[in-house]
């Protein structure tokens, strides 16, 4: 085996997946998608989601790495050597990249909104002063772009210390710290008077919000949260022991990764509901309407650097996930070393990542392109953090299914397992349900 690639320990596994699946999806889009789309009823077909689709998609491309012991190229190509599926894994690879690029801007911007919540920025805060604070902030080239380095730098570091020294280790501190702050703010916010209005509003479906819209909108999100589509799973999959049971695990993640996206839910709409707030706030909700409902709160400053600091563990736990699948690529494919390769990824990541973090005031041609009339960091969120992971699932989906077959999948899944009795109702998923729903997230994204 290469010793550069590394192997994980059991919970080193789940822990380094959970961190990956759970980031700002979680913590930021999860929240403000149940607020836009009926409460309760986005939440029930969310885990329905989870359980269909999402749970076997994962086993795939768990199972797909560790029979293969390679990166999403690597994989393809062990399976059916010179086949054109190659491409499927060069665009997870691609994907990677291209999603770290841009997700590593938002990820600074967590780190400076923490900043300002322990220096004090958040006292007397109004929506207006709030937005305000936003334009300023993102508009500050300088700031943005440092931010920016910041994130990749602690990225690439933990990438280059290797699999166990680094991915597994960081893993282990800092989920369960992100965990231990979840509880924390779950405490507070339950405490609030009025909580109860929010708890309501998050439990109680809405049957009359049920629409095809709604029905995809969950489905997307369930899919995306568990960081399926790009490669990332087949890569970590390929640090598995043929010892350790790939059900087991994919549960573990999955429930983990659920848990953690519900549980924001209970910290966000019990604190907006206390303070009077529109729960339909949209993507603002973060940096927009999080501070003012700080400002408001008892012990808000507090709790207002804990919610940022949250988040950008759980950003940099995404963020390393993403990182290892193009320096797993240039390890198994190109023989490069581990530390050469997370520092000449993490480098041309910075450099493309910067016209992202100049993309929200810091320059105009980048804040809107000419001809697309949009940012260029939401041009390549839509390109790279839509599309190509839809894509890039769907023909994960039909390779597992049709080339390599769910029969040799089902032998290397029951490996290190004692006995898979739902191996049928996993087939069905993969090979017919997965795709026509994959295909429909995409079709639907389009229009």
């Amino acid at each position: 085996m290469n010793e550069e690639r590394g192997k994980f320990s059991k919970l080193g596994f789940i822990l380094a997946a959970a961190g990956s699946a759970v980031g700002l999806g979680n913590l930021w889009r999860f929240p403000f998608e149940v607020g836009d789309n009926g409460g309760g009823l986005f939440v029930l077909i969310y885990i329905i989601a989870i359980a269909a689709i999402a749970i076997p998609v994962l086993m795939a491309e768990v199972s797909l790495g560790r029979y293969t012991g390679k990166n999403p190229v690597g994989a393809i190509l062990t399976i059916r050597p010179g086949s054109p599926w190659k491409w499927v894994g060069y665009l997870g690879v691609a994907s990677g990249f291209m999603i770290l690029s841009f997700y590593s801007v938002v990820a600074g911007q967590t780190v400076g909104y923490f900043c300002k919540a322990v220096s004090g920025g958040f006292r007397d805060m109004t929506p207006e002063t709030a937005e305000a604070m936003y334009t300023g902030f993102t508009g500050h080239s300088v700031a943005q772009v440092a931010l920016l380095l910041l994130f990749i730098l602690l990225t690439v570091f933990v990438v280059s210390r290797g699999v166990a020294g680094g991915i597994e280790r960081c893993s282990k501190i800092l989920m369960p710290v992100l965990l231990g702050i979840l509880v924390l703010l779950l405490v507070r916010s339950l405490t609030l008077e009025g909580a109860s209005l929010g708890v309501a509003f998050y439990l109680k479906p809405d049957w009359s919000a049920l629409t095809p819209k709604l029905v995809i909108a969950a489905m997307g999100q369930a899919f995306f949260s568990m960081s399926l589509g790009m490669g990332t799973m087949i890569t970590y999959g390929s640090y598995v022991s043929k010892k350790d049971s790939i059900p087991g695990s994919s549960g573990w993640i999955a429930l983990f990764d659920t848990f953690i996206a519900i549980l924001a839910g209970f910290i966000i709409f019990p604190a907006i509901f206390s303070q009077g707030m529109d729960p339909a706030q949209g993507s603002g909700i973060m940096f927009n309407v999080l501070p003012v409902l700080f400002a408001k709160m008892p012990g808000g400053m507090v709790f207002g650097a804990l919610f940022f600091l949250l988040l950008s563990i759980a950003a940099l736990t995404s963020t390393i996930s993403i990182l290892e699948v193009p320096v797993a690529y240039f390890i198994d494919e190109k023989g490069w070393k581990r530390k050469y390769a997370a520092y000449i990824i993490g480098g041309m990541a910075f450099l493309i990542g910067v016209p992202s973090a100049l993309s929200n005031g810091g320059v105009a041609f980048f804040s809107n392109l000419p001809g697309i009339h949009m940012g260029f960091a939401d041009l390549w969120n839509k390109v790279w953090g839509s599309y190509s992971l839809s894509i890039g699932a769907f023909f994960i989906a039909l390779f597992v299914g049709y080339v390599w077959k769910t029969s040799n999948a089902l032998n290397e899944i029951r490996t290190g397992t004692r006995r898979f009795p739902l191996g049928g109702l996993w087939a069905f998923s993969v090979r017919f349900m997965a795709p026509v729903l994959i295909l429909a997230i995409l079709v639907i994204s389009f229009l």
